[in-house]
């Protein structure tokens, strides 16, 4: 089996070597990740200059450019096989409802996706990252899943596991994406020379999350595993806008 592993936090990153790790013994893995951290760039591709690849270490790539920028380069020509599957992560953080439209990490399992893949992007829910073992455990168990049986059509999966031991870990449930509040103000500082910058605030809290969310498995212990569309049209409004438009 042929795993193509990337993220967004850096090909350096201790999630993925991590995950990296757990993958090693079920088939051949290559890493193609972003040089630096490049947290919250979403779907961006890198269209104004060209990309360098560059070699790092084994079947270990690193890209001047986002997480899509990597798993688009490798599927579409860098790579001599394509993969048989895309892992992106894992991710130190959560990327549970509305980060999903944000995140890198679930940006470079899309564009697996997108490009027939099936792909899976999975992430650590907890600020210290203490547990990246677990979040690898979990994705050992489901690329085995793929190999012993898989879709039907391509998947692309939102997982999130507790930083928790494995052992203490409650199962799997299959959820839908909650909803967060709206983010936080903006931090508004100076710079020595007395220029005004601003960064971008905290994520807010949970908002939607009732049973069945993302959110609400986590917390009970769960592994969240999300299905993902791309499909942004709301069926809904066709009719109304239609009539409005007459």
């Amino acid at each position: 089996m042929r795993i193509l592993l990337s993220n967004d936090d850096g090909y350096f990153a201790p999630g993925i070597v991590s995950l990296a790790e757990s993958l090693a013994s079920l088939g051949a893995v290559t890493i193609v990740a972003p040089e630096r951290d490049r947290s919250g760039s979403s779907n961006s591709l890198t269209l104004d200059r060209p990309l360098t690849v560059r070699q790092a270490r084994g079947q270990t790539y690193f890209v001047n450019g986002t997480p899509t920028d990597c798993v688009h380069l490798a599927v579409t020509g860098m790579l001599e096989q394509l993969p048989d599957i895309v892992i992106s992560g894992i991710n130190h953080g959560a990327n549970m409802g509305d980060d999903t439209l944000y995140s890198g990490t679930v940006a470079a399992a899309t564009e697996g996706f997108l490009l027939g893949i099936p792909s899976i992007a999975i992430s650590l829910v907890a600020e210290g990252g203490n547990h990246f073992p677990t979040a690898g455990r979990v994705a050992a168990e489901l690329v085995n899943r793929f190999r012993e049986r898989s879709l039907e059509q391509p998947v692309l999966l939102n997982v999130n596991v507790p930083d928790v031991e494995y052992e203490k870990l409650r199962g799997f449930r299959v959820t839908r994406l909650g909803r967060r509040h709206k983010a936080e103000p903006v931090v508004k500082t100076s710079t020595p020379r007395g220029e005004t910058v601003y960064w971008i605030g905290a994520a807010g809290s949970a908002q939607d999350a009732g049973e069945g969310t993302d959110f609400h498995a986590v917390a009970s212990s769960f592994v969240s595993i999300t299905p993902l569309q791309v499909d942004l049209t709301r069926y809904a409004q066709m009719e109304p806008v239609a009539t409005w438009l007459k």
